[in-house]
């Protein structure tokens, strides 16, 4: 803030520009936790951890270890302790389950964080608003984690479509390609496999797909979709006669491709430590998974889970100029995550895959193809996503940093997509088209 210290409403002074790094509080010191801190080692003139809460002390203790910046009253045992206290971060990372989101999101706002909040947002529409309101009132800074848009070839793919290369858009074509393994372990096993305890797939696992979307689409509206999908082949009519409840006592698990034994013990003995197999176990070595495995939910037999979400579902979309767009997310896919893209405007056509090192642009004029590069620009600590983390905590440190608190944009675009996600699911579940009413409710 050039010259000026920038106050919250308690009083207390945010980190001016140039005074040094932007002090944070981990809230869900999870596997995204985990990976968000991971920019404060490799920046740390831009970005230093103060505090974690996280139930679970291996968790707390890690990040205390691997960052070397906490102080032991910082370690703390969950948000609410946090929250009692007075602002001591210039802004909080909540990355906790997808249901804890709304209440620390709201109790941080009040007391003048800036926020970088885990996606979904929230899991219900009120939840949802109530987060932009507080945000809004609080003057506070609210960046939900849609990581995709922040990818290199995301935001060229924009800055092609914004060029007019393509000419006018009219239809999009996003597939997400979950991968039958990743849909096993997180879908059917994992957190997000029941709508109860988490919250329905497309809200989980494709929010920022749909975010994309409308990030490409820039200034068009949504005024109606339609939507159709349902759980497949996860259920107890596919299980076979032979198996049983655990993969590592099963007579069928070698003739199984969503075998346990395979996606976490195979993986491990073949050198991998990281996800998913960090997923079971705090401590990676081959007696913890065993025995995660053994007792918990991930070595349940895929056929006799309590998942209920979609493991198949597509979205359209119908915009107010008569563009379209259509979304896939498949479970049972070879790729795993790897997003399809194809986008035909009047002028040409972009197709793109995630992991390609050029996208092929078609020119209906000179009928040629061009190879435009992609750029690889992230640390490979930060490769997830093809380095949109990376990208995502730099342009959130920036806004931290710059002299604007207008959020407003930012905060609509993100009701926006979640509201779009919302009628998504209305659509499949009633089996009817939806339409949506531009900053109101949905019929």
């Amino acid at each position: 803030m050039s010259g000026e210290q920038r106050n919250n409403k308690n009083g207390s002074a945010q980190t001016k520009e140039g005074d040094g790094p932007l002090t944070c509080l981990i809230v869900g010191a999870g596997r995204r936790g985990k990976y968000y801190s991971k920019y404060a080692l490799l920046y740390p003139d831009q970005m230093k951890v103060v505090g974690v809460a996280d139930l679970v002390q291996t968790r707390r203790e890690y990040l205390a270890q691997t960052l070397g910046t906490l102080e032991t009253e910082n370690l703390l045992t969950d948000w609410q302790q946090a929250a009692e206290r007075s602002k001591f971060a210039d802004f909080v990372i909540i990355s906790t389950t997808d249901r804890l989101h709304k209440e620390p999101a709201v109790a941080f706002a009040r007391l003048g964080y800036d926020i970088l909040l885990e996606k979904p947002m929230g899991v219900t529409q009120e939840d949802c608003r109530e987060i932009v309101e507080v945000c809004r009132a609080c003057n506070v800074i609210l960046t939900v984690c849609h990581v995709l848009r922040f990818s290199p070839w995301a935001t060229l793919i924009k800055d092609i479509i914004d060029s007019g290369r393509l000419g006018e858009v009219v239809n999009i074509r996003l597939t997400d390609p979950v991968g039958f393994w990743h849909f096993a372990h997180a879908y059917v096993r994992g957190d997000w496999r029941n709508e109860e305890s988490s919250t329905f797939a497309l809200m989980s696992k494709s929010v920022h797909d749909v975010d994309l979307i409308t990030y490409w689409m820039d200034d068009r509206k949504c005024v109606s979709l339609s939507s159709f999908g349902k759980l497949s082949h996860f259920n107890k009519d596919s299980k076979p006669a032979q198996a049983t409840a655990k993969c590592q006592d099963c007579p069928t698990e070698e003739q199984c491709p969503y075998s346990a034994k395979k996606i976490y013990i195979d993986a491990f003995k073949a050198g991998h430590n990281g996800w998913p197999v960090d997923v079971l176990t705090d401590i990676v070595d081959l007696e913890n998974i065993t025995e995660a495995l053994r007792t918990g939910p991930y070595g349940k037999c895929v056929y006799d889970s309590d998942n209920d979400v979609v493991s198949n579902q597509v979205v359209n979309f119908q915009f107010d100029d008569g563009a379209a767009a259509n979304f896939s997310m498949v479970a049972f896919t070879k790729l795993v995550g790897q997003r399809e893209i194809k986008i035909y405007g009047t002028l040409g056509e972009l197709v793109y895959e995630d992991g390609w090192d050029e996208m092929l642009l078609f020119d209906f004029l000179s009928r040629t193809t061009e190879q435009i590069s992609v750029s690889q620009n992230f640390p490979n600590e930060m490769a997830g996503h093809t380095g949109a983390g990376y990208h995502l905590m730099k342009t959130f440190l920036q806004k931290l940093k710059s002299e604007s608190r207008d959020n407003a944009a930012e905060l609509e675009e993100t009701l926006t997509s979640h509201m779009l996600v919302f009628a998504a699911d209305k659509a499949r579940l009633e089996n009817k088209v939806v339409n949506i009413t531009p900053g109101g409710p949905f019929s």
